[in-house]
Protein backbone atom coordinates (compact mmCIF):
# COMPACT_ATOMS: atom_id res chain seq x y z
CA UNK A 1 0.00 0.00 0.00
CA UNK A 2 0.65 3.36 -0.72
CA UNK A 3 0.83 6.24 1.65
CA UNK A 4 -1.96 7.61 -0.02
CA UNK A 5 -4.12 5.23 1.47
CA UNK A 6 -4.10 6.85 4.17
CA UNK A 7 -6.45 9.13 3.15
CA UNK A 8 -8.97 8.43 5.61
CA UNK A 9 -7.23 9.12 8.85
CA UNK A 10 -7.94 11.57 11.39
CA UNK A 11 -5.63 10.49 14.44
CA UNK A 12 -2.25 9.76 14.10
CA UNK A 13 -0.47 8.52 16.48
CA UNK A 14 3.50 8.66 17.12
CA UNK A 15 5.86 5.91 19.65
CA UNK A 16 8.85 8.45 20.60
CA UNK A 17 11.98 6.69 20.84
CA UNK A 18 13.56 5.19 17.77
CA UNK A 19 10.45 6.41 15.66
CA UNK A 20 10.70 10.05 15.74
CA UNK A 21 14.54 10.58 15.68
CA UNK A 22 17.10 7.95 13.53
CA UNK A 23 17.51 4.29 15.73
CA UNK A 24 21.61 5.47 14.96
CA UNK A 25 21.14 8.25 17.45
CA UNK A 26 21.66 5.02 19.98
CA UNK A 27 19.83 7.52 22.64
CA UNK A 28 18.08 4.49 23.72
CA UNK A 29 21.56 2.66 24.47
CA UNK A 30 22.26 5.24 27.42
CA UNK A 31 18.68 4.18 28.86
CA UNK A 32 19.70 0.84 28.45
CA UNK A 33 23.33 1.11 29.82
CA UNK A 34 20.92 2.83 32.97
CA UNK A 35 18.31 0.18 33.23
CA UNK A 36 21.16 -2.83 33.50
CA UNK A 37 22.96 -0.68 36.36
CA UNK A 38 19.05 -0.44 37.85
CA UNK A 39 18.55 -4.15 37.71
CA UNK A 40 21.74 -5.00 39.30
CA UNK A 41 21.29 -2.60 42.32
CA UNK A 42 17.66 -3.68 42.71
CA UNK A 43 18.93 -7.65 42.66
CA UNK A 44 21.97 -8.08 43.38
CA UNK A 45 23.25 -9.54 40.47
CA UNK A 46 26.50 -9.17 38.72
CA UNK A 47 26.62 -7.04 35.29
CA UNK A 48 25.85 -9.98 32.99
CA UNK A 49 23.31 -11.42 35.10
CA UNK A 50 21.45 -8.35 35.63
CA UNK A 51 21.47 -7.74 32.12
CA UNK A 52 20.01 -11.18 30.92
CA UNK A 53 17.23 -10.63 33.73
CA UNK A 54 16.82 -7.05 32.16
CA UNK A 55 15.57 -8.63 28.76
CA UNK A 56 13.69 -11.46 30.32
CA UNK A 57 11.63 -8.65 31.85
CA UNK A 58 11.50 -6.53 28.75
CA UNK A 59 10.37 -9.80 26.52
CA UNK A 60 7.63 -10.98 29.12
CA UNK A 61 6.37 -7.50 30.38
CA UNK A 62 7.09 -4.94 27.11
CA UNK A 63 9.09 -3.30 29.94
CA UNK A 64 12.02 -3.93 32.53
CA UNK A 65 10.51 -1.80 34.54
CA UNK A 66 7.03 -3.74 35.29
CA UNK A 67 9.23 -6.59 35.31
CA UNK A 68 10.68 -4.70 38.67
CA UNK A 69 7.49 -3.88 39.70
CA UNK A 70 5.66 -7.03 39.36
CA UNK A 71 8.85 -8.70 40.70
CA UNK A 72 10.57 -6.37 43.23
CA UNK A 73 7.87 -3.98 43.88
CA UNK A 74 10.15 -1.08 43.05
CA UNK A 75 8.86 2.71 43.18
CA UNK A 76 8.85 3.19 39.67
CA UNK A 77 8.69 7.30 40.00
CA UNK A 78 11.95 6.64 41.45
CA UNK A 79 12.99 4.39 38.36
CA UNK A 80 11.12 6.70 35.56
CA UNK A 81 14.39 9.60 36.90
CA UNK A 82 17.30 7.20 37.31
CA UNK A 83 16.76 5.69 34.02
CA UNK A 84 16.15 8.93 31.83
CA UNK A 85 19.25 11.03 33.47
CA UNK A 86 20.65 10.75 30.25
CA UNK A 87 22.59 13.34 27.54
CA UNK A 88 20.12 14.68 25.31
CA UNK A 89 22.21 16.26 22.98
CA UNK A 90 22.59 13.39 20.68
CA UNK A 91 19.40 14.67 18.57
CA UNK A 92 19.19 17.01 16.61
CA UNK A 93 16.49 19.00 15.21
CA UNK A 94 14.59 17.60 12.47
CA UNK A 95 12.65 20.69 10.96
CA UNK A 96 11.39 18.46 7.68
CA UNK A 97 9.55 15.72 10.40
CA UNK A 98 8.26 18.53 11.86
CA UNK A 99 6.86 20.28 8.85
CA UNK A 100 5.68 16.91 8.25
CA UNK A 101 3.87 16.28 11.07
CA UNK A 102 2.35 19.53 11.55
CA UNK A 103 0.87 19.45 8.07
CA UNK A 104 -1.06 16.24 8.28
CA UNK A 105 -4.40 16.32 8.72
CA UNK A 106 -6.08 15.90 12.13
CA UNK A 107 -4.83 15.39 15.60
CA UNK A 108 -1.41 14.26 16.80
CA UNK A 109 -0.09 11.93 19.34
CA UNK A 110 2.25 10.57 21.42
CA UNK A 111 2.27 7.09 22.85
CA UNK A 112 5.11 5.83 24.23
CA UNK A 113 6.20 3.27 27.05
CA UNK A 114 8.68 6.27 28.35
CA UNK A 115 7.42 8.77 30.97
CA UNK A 116 6.64 12.36 29.62
CA UNK A 117 9.60 14.29 30.70
CA UNK A 118 11.71 11.96 28.65
CA UNK A 119 9.10 12.63 25.68
CA UNK A 120 9.55 16.33 26.24
CA UNK A 121 12.95 16.79 26.13
CA UNK A 122 13.22 14.56 23.11
CA UNK A 123 10.58 16.78 21.28
CA UNK A 124 12.12 19.88 22.45
CA UNK A 125 15.60 18.72 20.99
CA UNK A 126 13.79 17.40 17.69
CA UNK A 127 11.69 20.88 17.50
CA UNK A 128 8.49 19.63 17.86
CA UNK A 129 7.55 21.10 21.30
CA UNK A 130 3.64 21.79 20.85
CA UNK A 131 3.38 20.10 17.68
CA UNK A 132 1.11 16.87 19.26
CA UNK A 133 -2.55 17.16 20.61
CA UNK A 134 -1.68 14.70 23.42
CA UNK A 135 1.24 12.79 25.46
CA UNK A 136 0.33 9.18 26.59
CA UNK A 137 3.01 7.91 28.73
CA UNK A 138 3.26 4.80 31.21
CA UNK A 139 1.84 6.53 33.72
CA UNK A 140 -1.05 7.36 31.78
CA UNK A 141 -1.30 3.70 31.07
CA UNK A 142 -0.61 3.05 34.55
CA UNK A 143 2.18 1.14 34.47
CA UNK A 144 0.83 -1.51 31.69
CA UNK A 145 3.53 -1.23 28.70
CA UNK A 146 2.92 -1.64 25.00
CA UNK A 147 1.98 -4.22 23.35
CA UNK A 148 -0.53 -5.48 26.30
CA UNK A 149 -3.74 -4.51 24.84
CA UNK A 150 -5.12 -2.83 28.25
CA UNK A 151 -2.59 0.00 27.30
CA UNK A 152 -3.96 0.78 23.85
CA UNK A 153 -7.34 0.81 25.32
CA UNK A 154 -6.56 3.67 27.83
CA UNK A 155 -5.45 5.54 25.10
CA UNK A 156 -7.98 5.08 23.05
CA UNK A 157 -10.45 5.80 25.63
CA UNK A 158 -8.49 8.81 27.06
CA UNK A 159 -8.44 10.78 23.92
CA UNK A 160 -11.96 9.51 22.24
CA UNK A 161 -10.00 7.52 19.24
CA UNK A 162 -11.82 5.99 17.10
CA UNK A 163 -9.33 3.26 15.41
CA UNK A 164 -10.93 2.56 12.09
CA UNK A 165 -9.66 6.63 11.54
CA UNK A 166 -6.22 6.28 13.27
CA UNK A 167 -2.87 4.78 12.30
CA UNK A 168 -0.03 3.73 14.72
CA UNK A 169 3.56 4.39 13.85
CA UNK A 170 6.07 2.44 15.67
CA UNK A 171 9.52 0.77 15.70
CA UNK A 172 8.46 -2.38 16.85
CA UNK A 173 6.56 -4.63 14.70
CA UNK A 174 5.09 -6.20 17.82
CA UNK A 175 3.59 -2.75 19.09
CA UNK A 176 1.66 -2.65 15.99
CA UNK A 177 -0.18 -6.21 16.10
CA UNK A 178 -2.92 -4.99 18.74
CA UNK A 179 -3.34 -1.58 17.06
CA UNK A 180 -4.12 -3.92 13.61
CA UNK A 181 -6.74 -5.63 15.59
CA UNK A 182 -8.48 -2.67 17.00
CA UNK A 183 -8.73 -1.45 13.33
CA UNK A 184 -6.11 0.68 12.82
CA UNK A 185 -4.12 1.48 10.22
CA UNK A 186 0.24 0.77 11.02
CA UNK A 187 3.26 1.85 10.17
CA UNK A 188 6.63 0.12 11.35
CA UNK A 189 9.52 2.75 11.35
CA UNK A 190 13.00 0.74 10.37
CA UNK A 191 16.75 2.17 11.04
CA UNK A 192 18.07 2.82 7.87
CA UNK A 193 19.84 -0.35 6.11
CA UNK A 194 23.08 1.07 7.25
CA UNK A 195 22.23 1.09 10.56
CA UNK A 196 24.42 -1.44 12.96
CA UNK A 197 22.29 -2.16 16.49
CA UNK A 198 24.31 -1.83 19.60
CA UNK A 199 21.65 -2.10 22.47
CA UNK A 200 19.03 -4.69 20.78
CA UNK A 201 19.73 -7.98 20.20
CA UNK A 202 18.37 -9.62 17.08
CA UNK A 203 14.88 -10.81 18.08
CA UNK A 204 13.69 -6.97 19.55
CA UNK A 205 15.19 -6.05 16.10
CA UNK A 206 13.09 -8.53 14.28
CA UNK A 207 11.09 -7.01 11.13
CA UNK A 208 7.44 -8.85 9.78
CA UNK A 209 7.75 -7.33 6.49
CA UNK A 210 4.09 -8.57 4.96
CA UNK A 211 2.72 -9.70 8.08
CA UNK A 212 -1.18 -9.06 8.16
CA UNK A 213 -0.44 -6.15 11.26
CA UNK A 214 2.11 -4.49 8.84
CA UNK A 215 0.53 -2.30 6.75
CA UNK A 216 3.95 0.21 5.68
CA UNK A 217 7.14 -0.13 6.36
CA UNK A 218 9.36 3.49 6.31
CA UNK A 219 13.12 4.02 6.96
CA UNK A 220 12.68 7.69 6.51
CA UNK A 221 9.61 8.85 8.49
CA UNK A 222 9.63 12.63 7.27
CA UNK A 223 9.51 11.33 3.46
CA UNK A 224 6.79 9.02 4.35
CA UNK A 225 4.62 11.80 5.21
CA UNK A 226 5.21 14.13 3.41
CA UNK A 227 4.32 11.54 0.33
Amino acid sequence: MSPAMLSHVTDWIFDLDNTLYPRGYNLFAQIDVLITRYVGDVTGLPHDEARMLQKQFYQRYGTSLRGLMEGYGIDPEHYLKTVHAIDYSCVLAHPALVAAIAALPGRKFIFTNADSGHAEAVLNRIGGAGLFDGLFDIRAAQFVPKPARAAYELFIARFGVDPQRAVMFDDLEKNLVVPHELGMATVHVVPAEDYVATDRDHWEMARADGTPHVHHVTSDLARFLAG
